[in-house]
């Protein structure tokens, strides 16, 4: 059964069977993917992560697909009905669905009007009325009655036979299945007096679609607009409504499917009554399934992909810090890091209204940045962080050489009050702590944002409406092969950070900081296995990713794995050097050929690695950092004006557009539809979250709060009347308000924004209106 496992994959991964044997069994063996993609490239024949991430899927789906068609062929075979023919069939399933379909007719279940039918007899009269369409019912009915039995009942009971086995006809069901999937449309109403309780759900109270064009995040809405009992769902077959005098398309398939002619009425009767009754039925729960797996898919896809940008934004570096948390009436919280992130200073300012104290709050930030020789200012983007950017400003006319940067405060509230940060930081006081996660998140991503929930950083749609451990398992995989791909220094990481390299978990990253604190930094990769239940295994999983700066050994800050440093020798036996100065010498290496080094254990992939890697050792893979500048004078949604060029950063991506922050405390929207002149099937294709884009307003929405952008700087601009607006998505308004579901839209969710409200994209005129009304904007996107 593997074996055709292995070969499946192979087939839809366009690569030799023997790869993905090799895959499977480092997989099974313990080993993660981010090893095996780094690593393992001769055993493998260089699968890369996302081929070893689709191949770990699909191996998943695949086993659980053998073992559910063992558990039918045993029940099946238990009932003493499985032939050679049934059982070549269900090996032939290549799906979960096409496997349930075959089981159906012989799955356990209630005592059916069809069983009660079969114990009195009567599957005879059901077969002679199939077998002969021109019997008369009535009198071939009569032969079976008796004194309990009447003829009606008889055909009644003949009947309840045959709609069961129309209906669980494996190949007919999956036919028709994928015929209601291609014409079929989902339909929504508004539940009668549910219009004002449901308004969010708005665009959805008298609307149409076909399900094979539904995109994701309507699906979503539409069935939390059902669960919210605002709407009612009805799955159309066609998207005309049919003749109820005449058969329809799907009644005439099940009747060609049994040799049944339009013109026998009573066996034409049940064939209408099979479709109605059972077919529709079971067809409606498959759809509607299929349709929240697809979305799932596509919104836990969406949610992986920003949080992977998200995870390998630009880090500051070793600078140090101050972290500025803002609010207005709680006061803007203060945190100043060092360069290794430890906090060194805190403090609690008042700049803004009710309290007004700019002066004082100036000076306080003033002596901070003199007495610790602050080089960076990070500001979070909640609730009054425009005008704590505008303090910020005025204190770097006082210090010129400081620099401020608006990052996202996504999940900072979630760090504050975790275990975690209660034992990385029991001095500081709960609200402080979100200023010392701001200012290291700017030093380094990467390495404060796997200290929270993947699902609280911000940077999905619904995902309160997918599958958990669907979305758990992605983000986990996406934090995972982010660490790995950066390297952690064993020396300064965090248990949270090591936690995420390959072959360490929690209580290994623990004793690795335990011994760290009672031996002091590790100098070599090799002292790593004197921790503590860190065996062979563990080591050759995880020495590879963890890095030793000024340790003993210059490999050991490097990407070379410890198993490969004989390869390294054997070059320095070449060059005749030693390690210090051939490491980054471009013309010396480049001046090797790789193959002289290949050998019966590392190959050419291996070689070619640790060369590139000898030339820049511990080389970084995320962007250089740079900030974007907003523009002076543009504070809020009323500044704005269409036509304005300016500079944002792309807050989150999603399958409709991006939607950029401007510094007017609302993110703007670029549809899908103004990215580019050419057609753009994904948004991601053109823009990353954390990207600094030039944009240019093309309508600003003031009573919606909405705006919307292009990044076609030569768009014509045009301003919509006040009060005319895109279209809502269900289940979400736009804005940030929070809905039902816990979803929040809009890019970002504004902390205690007065009288906001509004929108997190918009509108448009002419064109883009309409792209925007047919497209949809509401979608879910979940802010702090």
């Amino acid at each position: 059964m593997s074996t055709t496992i292995h070969q499946k994959i192979a087939e839809e991964l366009g690569v030799r069977e023997r790869q993905v044997q090799v895959a499977v069994e480092l997989l099974d063996g313990g080993a993660t993917v981010p090893f095996i993609a780094r690593y393992r490239k001769e055993a493998t024949g260089a699968l890369d992560d996302a081929q070893l991430r689709t191949l770990e899927e699909r191996l998943r789906y695949l086993r659980e697909l053998d073992e559910r068609r063992a558990a039918i062929l045993e029940s099946i075979e238990s009932q003493g009905k499985l032939d050679d023919a049934l059982r070549a069939q269900i090996m032939a399933a290549e799906t979960k669905a096409r496997l349930e379909d075959i089981y159906l007719p012989y799955k356990p279940k209630r005592r059916t009007k069809a069983q009660i039918a079969r114990e009195a007899g009567l599957e005879p009269l059901a077969e002679a009325l199939l077998a002969d369409p021109g019997l008369d019912p009535q009198a071939e009915a009569a032969k079976y009655t008796n004194a309990d039995l009447d003829a009606a009942a008889a055909l009644d009971g003949a009947r309840a036979i045959l709609v069961e086995r129309f209906a669980e006809d494996a190949d007919l069901i999956g036919d028709l299945r994928e015929r209601v999937w291609s014409r079929g449309r989902m339909v929504a109403k508004v539940r009668e007096g549910k219009e004002e309780a449901g308004a969010k759900f708005s665009d959805y109270f008298d609307f149409a679609e076909p399900l094979s064009q539904l995109p994701s995040h309507r699906i979503l809405a539409l069935f939390r607009g059902e669960k919210e009992d605002v709407l009612d769902l009805t799955l159309q077959p066609d998207a005309e409504e049919p003749d109820p005098a005449q058969p329809n398309p799907y009644e005439l398939a099940i009747a060609h499917r049994f040799g049944v002619p339009t013109g026998a009425k009573w066996l034409m009767d049940t064939v209408r009554w099979a479709w109605r009754t059972r077919i529709l039925v079971h067809l409606d729960l498959d759809l509607r399934l299929r349709l929240r797996q697809e979305a799932e898919d596509e919104a836990v896809r969406v949610f992986a992909a920003n949080l992977r940008d998200l995870l390998l934004a630009a880090p500051a570096g070793s600078r140090t810090t101050m972290g500025l948390d803002p609010g207005y009436r709680t006061g803007v919280k203060v945190a100043v890091v060092d360069p290794t992130g430890k906090v060194v200073a805190t403090d609690t300012i008042y700049p803004h209204k009710p309290h007004g104290r700019w002066k004082d709050s100036l000076d306080s930030l003033g002596r901070l940045v003199e007495q610790h020789n602050v080089d960076l200012i990070a500001i979070g983007n909640g609730t009054a962080s425009r005008e704590t950017d505008q303090l910020a400003a005025d204190l770097i006319k006082q210090h010129p050489k400081v620099t401020k940067i608006v990052v996202s405060e996504a999940g900072a509230s979630v760090y504050s009050a975790s275990a975690y940060a209660s034992r990385e930081l029991p001095e500081l006081d709960v609200s402080l702590r979100g200023a010392v996660s701001i200012a290291r998140r700017l030093q380094d991503p990467l390495a404060e944002l796997v200290k929270i929930d993947p699902k609280s950083i911000g940077v999905g749609q619904y995902q309160h409406d997918v599958s958990e451990v669907k979305l758990s398992r992605s983000l986990d995989a996406v934090v995972e092969d982010c660490v790995n791909a950066v390297g952690v220094d064993v020396n300064t990481a965090s248990v949270p950070l090591l936690t995420r390299v390959s072959g360490i978990g929690s209580g290994l990253a623990e004793n690795i900081i335990s011994h760290r604190d009672a031996n002091g930094p590790f100098r070599t990769r090799e002292a790593l296995r004197s921790v503590p239940r860190l065996g062979p295994k563990a080591f050759e999983q995880c020495a590879g990713f963890l890095r030793i700066q000024g340790g003993d050994d210059p490999l050991d800050s490097s990407a070379v794995h410890p198993e490969a440093y004989p390869v390294v020798r054997r070059i320095l036996g070449k060059t005749g050097g030693d390690l210090k100065s051939l490491i980054g010498n471009s013309t010396a290496l480049r001046a090797l050929k790789p193959q002289e080094f290949v050998d019966d254990t590392f190959g050419l992939p291996t070689v070619t690695d640790i060369l590139k890697e000898l030339d820049k050792p511990g080389r970084d893979p995320r962007p250089a950092f740079k900030t974007a500048t907003f523009k002076e004078g543009v504070d809020k949604v009323a500044d704005l004006q269409p036509g304005m060029i300016l500079e944002g950063v792309v807050t989150n991506v999603a399958a409709f557009g991006a939607f950029v922050d401007i510094g007017v405390h609302q993110d703007g929207l670029v549809h899908v539809s103004a990215m580019s002149r050419t057609f753009v099937k994904d948004p991601r294709d053109v823009v990353k979250s954390g990207d600094v884009v030039r944009v240019k307003v093309l309508d600003v929405d003031i009573p919606r709060n909405r705006i919307s952008l292009t990044l076609r700087l030569d768009d014509d601009a045009e301003r919509r009347p006040q009060g005319g607006g895109g279209r809502r998505e269900g289940g979400n308004r736009q804005g940030g308000r929070r809905d039902g579901g816990g979803d929040r839209t809009g890019g970002r969710q504004r902390r205690d924004r007065g009288g906001s409200g509004g929108g997190g994209g918009g509108g448009g005129g002419g064109a883009m209106a309409d792209a925007l009304r047919r497209a949809g904007l509401d979608k879910g996107l979940n802010g702090r």
